[in-house]
């Protein structure tokens, strides 16, 4: 799938997508037809997901740099109709739900613009601001309309925080290292970030940090987040992984994510999705939709 691309679903829960840049997926708005609007890096996972799912049916697509009137579904089973603009496809196959997967500068604008049709979000992009966040509470509020927003859909990495927020009610000191593709253009990652933060809330005060006298090799501890030392590392050969290490007298304890494909990603997304249709309020983080 190209840079951009955006596609929309049909009956049941829809889906877009596009490269992380600008694009996604739209539906006809029939009584659970949901869009979306992103997309993984290879351009496969989450149109694949929704072409198994027997309650998605993706129905047009949106890609900003279009040679072509028509898309080929990842299952090659038909084509669907391509557009270059995302207000266009939403006005035409009036979409329940959008799906964004790109990044933070291009999120914004097309959140906006779906909000402005009622149209629901599940938002998978990092880098957010607060402000972001706020917009989106506070749009999602006024309009009555349900939307999902998570730095990350893994099942594992939701698992990962819930178990490192208990353990920093125990431990003192905490690092956080993480690991991606050289191609990620935010460091540290949003999950990173999000877990750092949902430990020192769970913990209520900062962790004690334990500063070098002398560091050779400047920022060699990383940066820090309320005591919390944080690390990125980007490497070829990377997915998405991130360690907790939570350290005591005499001991450690590691907790360890390893997301070796983006096919982790998808039935997070795709309950995220479904979950969208009962909402009326932005919900942040997929901890109460999988009952932690």
């Amino acid at each position: 799938m190209g840079k951009g691309t955006e596609v929309a679903l049909q009956k049941g829960p829809l889906e877009m997508h596009h490269k992380r840049n600008e694009g996604g997926w739209v539906s006809d708005g029939s009584d659970k037809g949901i869009g979306a609007w992103g997309a993984w890096e290879d351009g496969t996972g989450s149109p694949k997901a929704v072409c198994i799912d027997l309650e998605l049916e993706p129905v047009v697509a949106v890609d900003i740099k279009a040679q072509a009137s028509e898309l080929l579904l990842p299952d090659a089973s038909r084509p669907i109709p391509l557009y270059q603009n995302l207000e266009e496809a939403i006005t035409s196959c009036n979409p329940d739900v959008m799906v964004d997967f790109s990044t933070a500068e291009a999120t914004m604008p097309a959140v906006r613009s779906a909000l402005k049709h009622n149209v629901r979000l599940v938002v998978g992009t990092t880098g957010l601001s607060k402000d972001d966040q706020n917009e989106i509470e506070e749009l999602c509020r006024s309009k009555g309309v349900g939307a999902v927003v998570s730095a990350n859909f893994s099942l594992a990495a939701v698992v990962m925080i819930h178990l490192a927020k208990i353990a920093a009610n125990h431990f003192d000191y905490a690092e956080i290292i993480e690991l991606h593709h050289e191609k990620k253009v935010d460091a540290p990652s949003g999950t990173a970030i999000s877990t750092a933060k949902a430990m020192i809330e769970s913990r209520g005060k900062p962790f004690l940090y334990a500063p070098c006298a002398k560091e050779t090799v400047e920022n060699s501890r990383g940066g820090v987040v309320e005591g919390i030392a944080m690390h990125s590392v980007r490497l070829p050969g990377q997915l998405a992984h991130q360690e907790v290490i939570l350290g005591a007298q005499g001991q450690t304890l590691r907790i360890r994510l390893d997301q070796i494909n983006r096919e982790a990603f998808m039935p997070c997304v795709v309950m995220a999705i479904k979950k969208t249709t009962e909402l009326k309020e932005a919900v942040f983080g997929l901890e109460s939709l999988l009952g932690f």
